[in-house]
């Protein structure tokens, strides 16, 4: 995810956390190939936007286990983030079949 743009990363995020909200931080973080205090950094940019709510609870007496759960406005966001990745992601196959055809047109 090092060279990804904003809006991919965020998404990747909300995505991670979504699907994974019972993982510590360290397993999310790996799972999107980023550094944790990476991954601690763009959790509390997200918290603090109200897009992630940090809940936590204990499993034993002895251990605080927490869970990251997307508030409605990150939800919100995950859907409009999906949205625009998607519309640049067919603007790019649009241009490369483009491309693609001009070279086909200049081979006949």
């Amino acid at each position: 995810m090092n060279k990804k743009k904003p809006l991919q990363k965020h998404l990747d995020v909300l995505r991670v956390v979504h699907n994974n909200p019972n993982s510590s931080q360290r397993d999310l973080a790996e799972s999107l190939g980023i550094s944790l205090g990476k991954f601690n950094y763009l959790l509390k940019a997200m918290t603090n936007r109200g897009l992630i709510k940090i809940q936590n609870f204990s499993k034993s007496k002895k251990k605080i286990n927490y869970i990251y759960v997307l508030t409605p406005k990150g939800l919100k966001q995950k859907l409009s983030l999906t949205l625009r990745y998607m519309e640049i992601k067919m603007k790019e196959y649009d241009e490369l079949k483009k491309e693609v055809n001009n070279v086909d047109s200049r081979k006949s």
